[in-house]
């Protein structure tokens, strides 16, 4: 099976005459880890949003594995093979999680076997099926909106800090789903605020400011000068890795 090619490049999105992403690119490919840091502001969310087409970028390219999907409508990022965790987890709070999964396997017209792999990830979920969402923790809600995106059968799974506010053994949950996901030639690109939950698990790090990717190193380079954290995210250089 060939290995998944994701390249962002040359992005440039604007919110009427203010400009947030300015010639914003990576690459990615498949069985590897991206991690996105960068202080409040600097377009983390923008860039993921500008991926999927719910922010339209005014120039740019979208690449995935040879295919040019820029300019697309929002719903046919999803259908090509990107899955995406929103902040704040934006799910059908009304609907039930079975529910809220089937939309998920809708996208890409996905099997059981979808479904069944997402539900193994995270096996509280087997016994929420005819639950409301909205009445889920939010440790389980984060595990439904990132299940939901599985159930797309992604190519490249897209997450926009997935650990916020959680407690430990949620976060702990999310992390062991990434490694599996990463291990099944799944690219993942990860925006988080938190370095300790994003150091075990990142193949690289790259480092956004005003909208542009400022520096990028691999995890070794950053786990051996954690000072690199203070430099561009202003992050204490006391950080466990």
């Amino acid at each position: 099976m060939s290995v998944t090619q994701f390249k962002v490049e040359g992005f440039n999105t604007f919110y009427g005459r203010s400009q947030a992403l300015r010639d914003f690119g990576f690459e990615l490919k498949g069985g590897e880890v991206l991690c996105l840091l960068g202080r409040n502001g600097a377009g983390k969310t923008t860039a993921l949003q500008s991926v999927m087409g719910t922010v339209k970028p005014a120039s740019g390219q979208l690449m995935l594995n040879g295919e040019n999907l820029f300019g697309l409508p929002a719903k046919e990022i999803p259908r090509r093979g990107i899955g995406y965790v929103p902040q704040g987890r934006r799910l059908f709070a009304e609907l039930t999680v079975a529910e809220n999964l089937e939309i998920g396997l809708q996208t890409r017209k996905a099997g059981r076997e979808v479904l069944d792999y997402a539900l193994d990830l995270f096996p509280v979920l087997k016994e929420r099926m005819d639950q409301r969402s909205g009445t889920l923790s939010g440790g389980e809600q984060s595990m439904l909106s990132m299940a939901r995106a599985m159930c797309v059968d992604p190519l490249v799974m897209m997450l926009d800090e997935p650990t916020e506010g959680l407690m430990p053994s949620a976060i702990a949950s999310i992390r062991e789903a990434l490694v599996k996901l990463r291990a099944s030639g799944v690219a993942i690109l990860l925006v988080e605020q938190r370095v300790d939950a994003v150091l075990p698990i990142a193949d690289r790090v790259a480092f956004m400011d005003h909208g542009r990717i400022k520096a990028e190193f691999g995890i070794d380079e950053v786990r051996n000068d954690l000072s690199l954290l203070h430099q561009y995210v202003g992050v204490s250089d006391k950080a466990k890795a």
